[in-house]
């Protein structure tokens, strides 16, 4: 690391701190030559997540339509804004855990229904009625039937 007032490569670090979740370390510097000290900051850079459509555009995803649509779903619904916000957490991380650039939405969609099953079940009707496309009462008393295993 040079120091930003004598160019010196020579620094050494006085501390080491942790923030945003782990994902920044701040580490106080002394230069060994001009003996001033300053600060430096290491951020994990990370890759945009792209999303792949149905027809093929690519977009970076993005948590907050994940979050909306399940709002959405869960509109007047026992379902808390922390379960929420851990829902679309953990599908962040699930996809994440990939170690992929690109995700289809579809797998985005069958991750939020399979977590939010668990969660309400009127709430993973709602939803599931949108991402099928439900369109007669015939497709939606068959996913109510698949509720009941």
């Amino acid at each position: 690391m040079n120091c930003p007032f004598c160019d010196s490569k020579n620094s050494k670090v006085l501390d080491s701190r942790s923030s945003n979740e782990g994902r920044v370390i701040r580490r106080r510097r002394q230069c060994q030559t001009c003996k001033q000290r300053f600060t430096t900051k290491e951020f994990v850079e990370e890759v945009p997540l792209m999303v792949i459509k149905d027809d093929n555009r690519r977009e970076v995803f993005d948590r907050e339509k994940v979050r909306l649509g399940l709002l959405l779903a869960c509109k007047k619904r026992p379902v808390s804004v922390e379960s929420i916000e851990g829902l679309v957490d953990n599908i962040e991380l699930k996809i994440r855990d990939r170690h992929v650039y690109e995700v289809k939405s579809t797998d985005i969609g069958k991750m939020v229904m399979s977590e939010l099953r668990g969660i309400d079940e009127i709430a993973y009707i709602r939803f599931a009625s949108v991402y099928h496309n439900f369109q007669d009462k015939t497709e939606f008393i068959n996913a109510l039937r698949d509720l009941d295993y």
